[in-house]
C-alpha cells in the first residue's frame, strides 16, 4: 500500500498524554465511583483527587494513536506523530520518549493555557485497566497544526476517535482526511472507547459511508455500540455495508478482518500471564498498520496485530518494552 514516494508509513493524529498507572484493588475503585474497564473524563480538579488517593504510581508517555506510532516504529516502519503537548515538565517528557522511541513528531507545544494531559490508569489484579483522562492541552490541536506537505507524504494517516470530542480537533482530523484523500492517500480511525462511540455514533458512521475513513478498528464493545445491536454477526453486516476494511478485536478469540475480499479470523497469540491490558489495541493497530503498509494480506496483518498485542499486555505499560521488528522475525513475520 505504501506509495515509494511516502516518507512516512504511517502518521497518527491524537491525544498526547502521559499515562500515570498505579495497581489497584476492585474496592477502590468502587470508592472513587469509577466503573471498571472505562475511560472517562474528567477535570482538572478531579484529576487531583484521584492523584491523591491512588498509591505508588509510575509516569510514561502514553495517549492511544501515539502508542500506536510508537508500535509501527518499533516494527520498524517510517512513522510520525500529531498531537498537542503544553511546554511544561510533562511535556517535555512526552516529546522526549516518543521521539526517542524513533518517532517524528512536530507539533508546535502550547506556550499558555491547560497543563499537558495526563491519564491515570488504574490496573486490577486480573490485569484490566480503568481510565481517568485529564485530556488539558491535548484538546487544543487545531486544523492549523496539521502540515499539510506532512500529510500527502504519509501513505496512511490514523486517526483516534477519543480526540472526537473537541471542535477544533475534529475539523484538524477533516483537514487532515481530506489532504490525503487528494494525496491518493489511505485514512484509518480508531473507534476508540465504547462510551465514545456513544457519544458520536452518527458522525462516526458518516465518516465511514462518506468513505472519509477507509478503514476503522473497533472492539466488540465498540462494535456493539456502534450499531446498537447484541448480536455480532449483525453488527458486522453493518461494517460491511458501510466501510471498505474494518477489524474487530476480540481479546483472547483474536481478531477478524472483514474486508472486500471476505471475511478473515485470526486467532490470538499466546501469553504466559495477562499483567496490564493497557494499549492492547493500540498495538494491536500498531502491527495491522505494519503490515498494511508493506501491502501484507489480511492474514499476515492480522497476526502482525495480535503479536504486538501480545507483547504489551505481558508488561506494565502500554508501548512495547522489546523490539517488535525482532518477535516479528522470529515468528516468521518479518518482510
Amino acid at each position: 500500500m505504501a506509495a515509494p514516494s511516502a516518507r512516512y508509513d504511517v502518521l497518527g493524529i491524537g491525544n498526547a498524554i502521559v499515562d500515570v498507572l498505579a495497581r489497584a484493588e476492585e474496592d477502590f475503585l468502587l470508592a472513587q465511583g469509577m466503573r471498571k474497564g472505562t475511560m472517562a473524563l474528567i477535570d482538572a480538579a478531579r484529576a487531583e483527587a484521584i492523584y491523591d488517593a491512588m498509591g505508588p504510581a509510575v509516569e510514561m508517555s502514553g495517549g492511544s494513536a501515539a502508542n500506536t506510532i510508537v508500535g509501527l516504529a518499533s516494527l520498524g516502519r517510517r512513522s510520525a506523530f500529531v498531537g498537542k503537548v503544553k511546554a511544561d515538565g510533562l511535556g517535555r517528557a512526552f516529546a522526549h520518549d516518543i521521539r526517542a522511541a524513533g518517532v517524528s513528531f512536530t507539533t508546535a507545544p502550547a506556550a499558555d493555557g491547560p497543563s499537558t494531559g495526563r491519564c491515570y490508569v488504574l490496573v486490577t489484579p486480573d490485569g484490566e485497566r480503568t481510565m481517568n483522562t485529564y485530556l488539558g492541552a491535548a484538546q487544543d490541536l487545531h486544523p492549523n497544526d496539521i502540515d499539510a506537505e506532512t500529510i500527502a507524504a504519509s501513505a496512511v494517516i490514523y486517526l483516534e476517535g477519543y480526540l472526537w470530542d473537541p471542535k477544533h480537533a475534529k475539523d484538524a482530523f477533516l483537514k487532515a482526511a481530506k489532504i490525503a484523500h487528494d494525496a491518493g492517500r489511505k485514512v484509518a480511525l480508531t473507534l476508540s472507547d465504547a462510551f465514545c462511540v456513544d457519544r458520536w455514533r452518527d458522525e462516526f458512521l458518516q465518516l465511514m459511508r462518506s468513505q472519509t475513513v477507509d478503514l476503522i478498528f473497533a472492539n466488540e464493545a465498540e462494535l456493539h455500540a456502534l450499531y446498537q445491536t447484541s448480536d455480532f454477526d449483525a453488527a458486522v453486516a453493518g461494517l460491511r455495508a458501510d466501510i471498505a476494511v474494518a477489524v474487530v478485536t476480540r481479546s483472547e478469540k483474536g481478531c477478524l478482518v472483514v474486508g472486500p475480499e471476505g471475511t478473515e479470523a485470526v486467532p490470538a497469540f499466546p501469553v504466559e500471564r495477562v499483567v496490564d491490558t493497557t494499549g492492547a489495541g493500540d498495538l494491536f493497530a500498531a502491527g495491522f498498520l505494519a503490515g498494511l503498509a508493506r501491502g501484507a494480506d489480511d492474514r499476515t496483518c492480522g497476526r502482525l496485530g495480535a503479536l504486538a498485542a501480545a507483547e504489551v499486555i505481558q508488561h506494565l505499560g502500554a508501548r512495547p518494552e522489546t523490539s517488535l521488528k525482532d518477535l516479528a522475525r522470529e515468528n516468521g513475520l518479518a518482510d
